[in-house]
């Protein structure tokens, strides 16, 4: 249960922080920055693993997390702007 938990609050840091790197109008509020959070920890942990930084079993770290969400937030300014368009 706490795992959970500690999985939602690091999320909504990552996330937070993302889009305080990341210029520009960015989606949701407190929940979609969690989602965000979250969604860029599982993207870092595949990028690691794909290029050998991370084993099997073992998940992404906050730098990796964020990252993620960076790449996330910079694909959703790439087809928000292009839709725009």
């Amino acid at each position: 249960m706490f795992s959970l938990l500690w999985t939602a609050i690091i999320g909504l840091v990552v996330g937070a922080l993302a889009k305080l790197i990341m210029p520009g109008k960015d989606p949701g509020g407190i929940l979609v920055t969690m989602i965000l959070g979250i969604a860029g920890s599982f993207l870092g942990t595949f990028l690691g693993r794909l290029v050998g930084h991370y084993q099997e079993g073992q998940s992404a770290g906050f730098i990796m997390s964020l990252i993620g969400a960076i790449i996330l937030l910079a694909i959703y300014h790439f087809f928000k702007r292009r839709s725009v368009a």
